[in-house]
């Protein structure tokens, strides 16, 4: 019986951390531009095997990601773009194979490609990194059209740089890789945005609520306690018992 409580009461503990570990990530994220908070919950298991059936454990499940918009603030840089509810921007990953971001906080690397803040290349609606022209001005359309006005032309000249891929999701329809960035569910498309999808000049910040995840990790620490307790009083039935038993 006491090797049942133990079981129990580590399972229990275990879920403690997991959920504590995804809180951490999400606040570590809370200043992060675009980021969705990981939603984790825990619930119940029926612990199986021989015996009546009245043990329960307990299982740290991750919910997906939080789709909720965060807040959106003007900053008038040109490069800076806020997405529009389940829209995507495709991006390059690592391994070159196409990823998806809500990351808006665009610049112009040194070799004059398009990349977001923490250096993936953007990826144009033909699919290739996006070459951005020396120019005095630049432009993004709502629909991620980039239009820009060459150097030494009159404001007047005006020539199209390319297109920004845009795709349409839904967030629970993509998942989140240990890079940040999201990827489809098996058998989900991504179809291309239409219409507006974006509003230059400004970007979403995270979704994040500080004070939400600050109690979070609280309640999760007070019962990763409890479940430690439980853990040392079992120990200290099984030493009671064993000494009992040696007395015989």
């Amino acid at each position: 019986m006491t090797d049942r409580a133990l079981y129990v009461a580590m399972a229990g503990a275990s879920a403690m951390l997991r959920g504590q570990a995804t809180v951490a990530n999400n606040l570590a994220n809370a200043d992060r531009v675009g980021f969705q908070a990981t939603l984790e919950a825990t619930s119940a298991k029926p612990i199986e095997g021989p015996g009546y059936p009245s043990r329960v454990a307990t299982e740290a499940r991750t919910l997906g990601i939080d789709a909720r918009m965060g807040a959106i603030r003007q900053t008038g840089n040109p490069l800076d773009i806020a997405l529009h509810q389940e829209r995507w921007l495709a991006v390059q990953d690592g391994n070159g194979a196409t990823a998806y971001t809500r990351a808006g906080d665009l610049t112009i690397n040194a070799n004059g490609l398009l990349s977001t803040a923490n250096g993936q290349l953007v990826l144009g609606a033909d699919g290739a990194p996006l070459a951005i022209p020396p120019s005095q001005s630049m432009d993004i359309a709502a629909d991620g059209t980039i239009s820009t006005v060459p150097l030494g032309q009159p404001p007047s000249t005006i020539a199209e740089a390319g297109r920004l891929q845009l795709v349409s999701a839904k967030t629970t329809d993509l998942e989140r890789g240990d890079d940040g960035l999201m990827r489809p569910r098996a058998g989900v498309t991504p179809q291309p945005a239409t219409g507006a999808s974006l509003t230059s000049g400004t970007l979403e910040d995270s979704n994040v609520r500080p004070a939400d995840a600050l109690v979070s990790m609280i309640e999760l620490a007070r019962k990763f306690e409890m479940q430690v307790q439980l853990l040392q009083r079992a120990d200290e039935n099984a030493r009671a018992s064993a000494s009992l038993v040696s007395m015989r």
